[in-house]
């Protein structure tokens, strides 16, 4: 199974660069982690929000392809690790690879959250995106170590 993080945005700080880093490698060769940076629509006089997510969801939606697709959205579903962990597990089970979408500064167009399989709020606070992508696959790390039994995570 791959796990890709579909994420609107470039040009990362390095921590974020390094933290990513750090957790992928992580990962074993049954759940890799890949991140596909989604250009950002350029916010222009005249461009509305509206048209800004409608141009990026096109793209977002191309990217994410056949893949059980994971919004993540602050109106979405939170969930605790242990739960996160269960989700994972149905994950491997169903042999489709998974697209989490991570939105760009104007949020994500209706279509690419009707199109998710789940909406997953990791926050009801408002995350900056660089720290978004870090929490994200920190998380998927865990709940992969939750799986195995493995000491990173501690109930």
């Amino acid at each position: 199974m791959k796990l890709r993080i579909i994420s609107v945005g470039h040009k990362m700080p390095s921590w974020v660069e390094t933290a990513c880093a750090e957790y992928t490698k992580r990962m074993p060769r049954e759940a890799t982690v890949e991140i596909i940076d989604i250009k950002p629509e350029k916010r222009a006089a005249g461009n509305s929000t509206e048209n800004i997510q409608l141009i990026e969801a096109k793209r977002i939606l191309e990217a994410v392809g056949k893949d059980f697709c994971i919004a993540l959205d602050e109106r979405g579903q939170e969930v605790t690790t242990l739960q996160l962990a269960d989700k994972f597990k149905d994950w491997q089970a169903s042999s489709r690879d998974v697209a989490l979408i991570i939105g760009g500064a104007d949020g994500l167009h209706t279509s690419v959250k009707q199109k998710a399989d789940w909406l997953w709020g990791l926050s009801k606070l408002t995350l900056p995106h660089a720290m978004v992508r870090v929490l994200l696959v920190e998380q998927l790390y865990r709940a992969h170590s939750v799986i195995t039994n493995h000491p990173y995570h501690r109930e």
